[in-house]
């Protein structure tokens, strides 16, 4: 990772923060990337990560690739992607189980309601994860105290 994860885009320098999240939504692993690096380029790093393979894969379009298609089919991971605009073939995917990807967008919703994750106050990559990683923290917690 590059010390400063920091990247120009159109809106300036920018980072982009990906996230591993289990069925829950419950965030497992996050990784930042500069702003104009592609999603797709985070796969490798989130896909390594956990301990036991999952059923579905749930993203969104910049995690269209045919290499990561490729990848999950090996895999025997169901790839729920939708395929991007400018595909000549379009390519079917699971609509009912695309929908449960709204928990993890609410979760970046709740971590983002920290200010300091919001608006990336830190210059330097890892003091900025280890804020994302105590918002994390702060989330799991709804859950623990619920069990």
């Amino acid at each position: 990772m590059h010390r400063r994860a920091l990247g120009r885009s159109r809106g300036g320098f920018t980072s982009k923060l990906h996230c591993l999240a289990d069925a829950l939504g419950r965030p497992l692993a996050f990784i930042l990337t500069g702003g104009e690096a592609a999603d797709c380029k985070a796969y490798d790093a989130l896909t390594g990560l956990p301990e036991r393979a999952p059923e579905a894969l749930l993203a969104d379009k910049g995690y269209d690739a045919d290499v990561i298609r490729a990848d999950l089919a090996a895999g025997k991971i169901e790839a729920v992607i939708p395929g991007r605009s400018n595909r000549r073939v379009k390519i079917e995917y699971d609509r009912a189980l695309y929908q449960q990807r709204n928990r993890i967008e609410r979760m970046f919703g709740q971590i983002k309601i920290n200010r300091a994750i919001a608006t990336r106050y830190d210059q330097l990559a890892n003091s900025f994860l280890g804020m994302v990683h105590l918002a994390k923290a702060r989330y799991w917690l709804k859950f623990v105290h619920a069990a």
